[in-house]
């Protein structure tokens, strides 16, 4: 056989191979879910104001929630397909190891320790959370520079302390730090103007100014002092689940990258501008057949939730009652650093 023929034959093997429909089957998780009607999911052990919330009626709503309901919708085509367990921060990762709930969706820092020690897989990031600063608004201060000398109240005992004197210290700022156990004896002391700043996760801020006497008093600053990605948690072993859950929140952020709203995307559906599109919202096939769900899924999603910026917004964002700057967790045209992944 020639070498010519051999170089053809084998181009003609791969080419079938890239041109043959990838199709899966649901993994293990994905089954147990579909056989029992209803995708388990975090809740809190009260409210974590903005993320989950549970009025007296028993009604859920938050950030987390929201994305709850994505990946039921994803997985079993209603938002209503869900049942949300509260569950301590301690209590997540033993609820999800014995299979009480599915999945952790619950503001989770993905970290080494727990990627390797406690047999937990994580998503993509679907939040970057930021460490910011919450200044009295009469003190006009928009960096940290602006606050040099000031007290900042600090919990004790946390990751923040090192974090702020890391960042403050690198940049030659001096300030006093004011620390407290309590996070109730931190919100009064702020709120009794015994400091000028409180450096803080950002969604902890955002209530912080939520449940001050008046809110107009207090301000989050853009600045960011670090980062951390929250991830979407699930047991070791199911990558099929995991695949599923980093397609969701992939296309939450196509959709809005490319304009796809609530309101609008049955009108982008009858009139998609592109193949990514048409794939995406399931008017051709792809983006089930290889996940092991229905084709249209990703529609089902967009037309129960939203986008990813139209679940933020109402959540935490500027449609909420916590204002909280959507900074990092913009898409990367908007500056931040969220983006979709590639739709072939």
């Amino acid at each position: 056989m020639s070498r010519n023929l051999i170089l053809g034959l084998s181009a003609a093997v791969l080419t079938a191979g890239l041109a043959a429909p990838a199709l899966a089957d649901a993994g293990d998780t994905i089954k147990t879910i579909v056989d029992r009607g209803t995708l388990r999911c975090t809740g809190h052990n009260g409210s974590y104001l903005g993320f989950a919330e549970v009025d007296d009626a028993g009604k859920w709503t938050g950030f987390d929630i929201e994305f709850c309901k994505a990946l039921a919708t994803a997985i079993l085509g209603s938002p209503e397909s869900l049942q949300i367990i509260p569950v301590s921060w301690a209590q997540r990762f033993p609820a999800l190891q014995s299979g009480d709930i599915d999945v952790i969706i619950k503001v989770t820092g993905w970290t080494m320790s727990r990627d390797t020690e406690l047999g937990l897989q994580f998503s993509r990031p679907y939040f970057i959370g930021p460490t910011n600063i919450l200044t009295r608004t009469e003190l006009g201060a928009e960096t940290a520079a602006d606050l040099e000398g000031g007290v900042f109240c600090i919990n004790a005992g946390t990751s923040i302390e090192r974090i702020v004197a890391d960042y403050m210290g690198a940049r030659g700022i001096q300030y006093e730090a004011l620390n407290f156990e309590k996070a109730e004896e931190l919100r009064s002391a702020l709120y009794g103007g015994r400091c000028d700043a409180l450096a803080g996760f950002g969604p902890f801020l955002a209530a912080t100014r939520f449940n001050a006497p008046n809110p107009d008093d207090f301000v989050i600053m853009d600045e960011v002092l670090a980062l951390e990605p929250e991830a979407i948690a699930t047991r070791q072993g199911d990558d099929n689940f995991v695949d599923v859950i980093n397609w969701m929140v992939s296309g939450l952020l196509m959709a809005e990258e490319n304009g796809i709203t609530q309101a609008n995307v049955d009108e982008i559906r009858a009139n998609p501008p592109s193949a990514s599109v048409e794939r995406l919202l399931g008017v051709s096939p792809g983006m089930g057949d290889r996940l092991g769900l229905s084709n249209d899924w990703v529609y089902n999603v967009i037309k129960a939730v939203g986008n990813y910026g139209e679940i933020y917004e109402r959540t935490v964002g500027q449609d909420s009652p916590y204002k909280l700057p959507r900074g990092k967790n913009h898409l990367w045209s908007d500056g931040g650093l969220l983006y979709s992944l590639v739709l072939d």
